[in-house]
């Protein structure tokens, strides 16, 4: 939640002492100290609309129950206001709140209805509720809105025109692009505050990294007041001292109680009221965030600057806080679009079942998850059990609907041979994905495995799940684009060259690329054959588990990078697990204090990815853990993956947020050379000149918020402790990232094939098919679904590289293929009738 804005600490000063809506403690330097200052000479020049406004965290420092109250009476109090105000209007966020009154209270729905068509009650934000910018997919934020907008309009008659996310820690520079693509052009937000980044002015045009521009305003001191008459002033007062470079004579205040809600008070009114006859003090009204950008938009003599870059960075502790969340989010992402992909898919080949009221819950319940205190680990112990339970139900959803629907498909699919097993593995990237595959059988001849067309792939045996029985099968095997293909086990033998194969031997791992070693105290060094180098520099180990000191409260308030190195991971241990030749793997278990550090490292034949399962067993408090990869490179380039974008960053030590992949690439032997490092849970990162580094895990109380002290004798409830699981994946390459085909990479990596097991009997399928392609390796296929009305296709595709391209679209069992030209970073949405062929280009609402 919040910090440098007075609302956060003084909301914490009242609760401590029983008095949550009363007014405002005095703090110097803060709204709400006491001033005897008059107006400055330049105060009565400014035109401010008075945003009536009432902050909702519907979960933060209380359950998401007492946040459904907390909607309701701050609704009712901003409604019982405009009956006693004629000119008063309020304004709100978050589709999810109307829903919950449109289940409670229908009659306040109605009445909220009326004040929107009045233009009394301002709808903003347009999303589903207002979430963490950092944290969420690309494809996560522009649900964001389908589902919000089209909520909004069902419920209240009305759509944002302007996205509203005050509260939230960070803006990622992709963002612009996709507002405008949710049918808003304006933007409202509150942090980071000046003292974190520099803008041009409060008011600016901010430009994504395609181009798209929104009209951006900065809220100048908060969105929120206190509850007394003299509050609103004293807020005002503090404006005008922040207008030096603003460009326009017209500003916007928020005014009303909020956090925990409460909205506009009477004391408030009054106080705006007084304030309209007062001498020397700026022109005031009751007015709305839309009508505020109406006039600023149309006076064509302003000189607005622009900035085009991501808005960070605040409360950076919060990119790592609370593993779990992170994780399940990521998790239950990608299995949402991946269960989509499919059973849409199947929906229109092979009869599956499309649930799209149950998609459609399930993205509402990880949307309302992604709110900004939820998803950044800013909330109670409690919530985080209610967290857990929620994204259940989204994996869930996920993957029965992808099991039934792949269930439907085997079972249309021949498999005959009864001394045989079959599987059948769908791929939802819409290109050739070279796929891994592990499966527990009960098998006990040498196997080997054949596909469709009667080539044979190498299988290794590996340790099964279970202590007795099955076994676990490796192999390898091409799939076609969007489609899949059946593969059958059978007894024989197809040999791996010596040369190709991948060894483990004592701390050695080794294929036709690496040679990898570990050293005593767990790291790994690897040595490119290609390259004829180390790819770490001086010597030193890659994922080297380094210790740091991090005292900060939950969020790491005021911290821009976690640098204080007190330990570090060692006496480690190494073991082989598997030899090879087709997957070798060594386990290397390390230490620190009392905690432990398990990575298992396997690296298969013919393959230039470096994979990693770790286990992380955590008892350390007030610590942080960084995974440090330092490359052997001059002139280090970061580049950080974003929502639906990638941004090149300072190597310069700062925390910074980034989504599944990070990479460095810089200058060697007179050409570039980098590493990239792709995960499944992590969101934080540094990079300090060579030395890149992810973020793992922290240790603080839950819901600790500066200026509040621990309490060396009082127990707390800490964050991470236990055991935790996630994989990376290591992949150095020559020349830049994008050469290396990194976004599909990271693709493949997060969503792995779809198995199902077959039974014995006839088909009318053939054994493999595809149903969906893209030509340009840079545009990936981000979702593929049912549109919200109707029965369309609806299909998502990225530009990854930033650099503009042609590319063509193959859907031979729809009979259509779509042509289009993509500028670089653009996302493009089409829809198809499935019935005609007809395709058109439509944005994130479908429309």
């Amino acid at each position: 939640m919040k910090t440098t804005a007075i609302s956060r600490r003084d909301f914490l000063r009242r609760t401590a002492t029983g008095t949550a809506f009363l007014a405002l403690a005095p703090a110097d330097g803060l709204l709400g100290a006491p001033t005897a200052q008059a107006w400055s000479k330049e105060a009565k020049k400014y035109r401010f609309y008075m945003i009536g406004h009432g902050h909702i965290d519907p979960v933060w420092l209380w359950p998401w129950t007492e946040g459904v109250s907390v909607v309701h009476s701050t609704f009712r109090s901003a409604l019982d206001r405009m009956k006693e105000t004629p000119d008063f209007v309020f304004t709100a966020s978050s589709a999810q709140f109307y829903h919950w009154i449109s289940l409670n209270d229908p009659g306040m729905l109605a009445e909220i209805r009326q004040r929107v068509a009045e233009g009394r009650w301002n709808v903003v934000g347009g999303w589903w509720v207002e979430p963490d910018m950092n944290i969420p997919s690309g494809e996560a934020m522009a649900r964001q809105g389908l589902y919000g907008q089209l909520a909004l309009q069902r419920l209240v008659g009305r759509r944002a025109t302007v996205a509203f996310n005050p509260d939230s820690f960070g803006h990622p520079g992709s963002l612009p692009q996709i507002i405008r693509l949710q049918g808003m052009e304006n933007y409202v937000f509150m942090r980071p505050g000046p003292h974190e980044k520099t803008l041009p002015a409060d008011l600016f045009w901010w430009e994504g990294v395609e181009g798209s521009r929104v009209l951006a305003f900065h809220i100048q001191d908060s969105y929120n007041s206190g509850s007394e008459a003299d509050a609103v002033k004293k807020h005002l007062e503090e404006i005008v001292k922040r207008t030096e470079n603003y460009p326009a004579t017209a500003l916007m205040a928020f005014y009303g109680v909020g956090d925990h809600g409460g909205g506009p008070t009477k004391a408030n009114i009054r106080g705006i009221d007084k304030l309209k006859a007062e001498k020397g003090a700026p022109q005031i009204a009751y007015g709305s965030v839309d009508r505020y950008f109406e006039e600023v938009r149309a006076d064509g003599s302003l000189s607005i600057p622009a900035v085009k870059d991501d808005l960070q960075h605040h409360a950076v502790g919060c990119y790592t806080a609370e593993s779990a969340i992170k994780k399940n989010n990521r998790q239950a992402e990608a299995a949402l679009v991946a269960a989509e992909k499919i059973t849409g898919v199947g929906s229109l080949i092979w009869k599956a079942d499309y649930p799209k009221e149950a998609f459609t819950a399930a993205w509402q319940k990880l949307l309302f998850l992604q709110f900004h205190d939820s998803l950044a680990g800013s909330s109670l112990s409690a919530h985080s059990e209610d967290a857990r339970e929620g994204y259940g139900y989204v994996l869930n959803t996920a993957r029965e609907s992808t099991a039934l629907a792949m269930q439907k498909l085997e079972w249309r699919i021949a498999a005959e041979d009864p001394e045989s097993q079959y599987l059948v593995l769908f791929n939802p990237h819409a290109w050739e994905a070279e796929a891994n595959v592990a499966y527990d059988l009960d098998w006990k001849p040498s196997p080997c495995v054949m596909d469709d067309r009667g080539r044979v792939y190498p299988a290794q045996w590996t340790a099964g799940q279970s202590v007795t029985g099955r076994k676990r099968i490796l192999f390898t095997v091409p799939l076609p684009p969007m489609g899949y293909r059946q593969v059958r086990v059978m007894k024989g033998d197809a040999s791996i060259p010596s040369e190709k194969a991948a060894k483990a031997e004592g701390n050695r791992l080794e294929n036709g690329y690496y040679r990898i070693s570990f050293s005593p105290d767990g790291t790994l060094s690897i040595f490119d054959k290609e390259a004829g180098r180390e790819v770490f520099a001086g010597g030193n180990g890659g994922c080297r588990g380094v210790v740091i000191e991090d005292t900060s409260d939950t969020w790491s308030h005021d911290i821009r990078s976690f640098s204080k190195e007190i330990g570090s991971f060692g006496g480690a241990t190494v073991k082989v697990l598997d030899e090879g030749p087709l997957r070798a793997t060594v386990r290397v278990v390390s230490t620190y204090g009392k905690s432990a550090l398990t990575i298992d490292w396997s690296l298969y034949s013919g393959s230039r990815r470096i994979e990693a399962a770790v286990s992380l067993d955590w008892h350390e408090r007030l610590k942080m853990l960084k995974f440090s990869f330092p490359v052997d490179v001059e002139a280090p380039r970061p580049t950080y993956e974003i929502p639906y974008g990638h941004i090149v960053r300072e190597a310069n030590g700062d925390e910074d947020p980034g989504q599944r992949w990070i990479d460095l690439t810089g200058r060697r032997d007179g050409g570039l050379y980098g590493l990239t490092v792709v995960n499944d849970a992590k969101y934080g990162y540094s990079v300090a000149g060579n030395d890149m580094r992810i973020s793992v895990v922290r240790s603080a109380p839950f819901a600790h918020h500066d200026p509040a002290k621990l309490n060396p004798g009082q127990e707390y409830s800490w964050m991470d402790q236990g055991i935790q699981t996630f994989r990376l994946l290591l992949v150095p390459h020559r020349d830049g990232w994008k050469e290396a085909h990194i976004p599909r990479i990271a693709e493949e990596f997060m969503t792995p094939p779809a198995v199902i097991y077959q039974g014995i009997h006839q088909g009318d399928m053939p054994a493999s098919g595809s149903f969906l392609a893209i030509d340009a390796p840079q545009v990936v296929v981000s979702a593929v679904k049912k549109s919200e009305e109707g029965e369309d296709v609806v299909i998502r595709l990225v530009e990854t590289l930033g650099e503009a391209v042609s590319a063509t679209l193959h859907f031979p069992s729809a009979g259509f293929t779509w042509k289009g030209r993509f500028k670089p970073g653009e996302i493009k949405t089409l829809r198809l009738d499935p019935r005609t062929g007809s395709v058109r280009e439509v944005n994130l609402l479908e429309e």
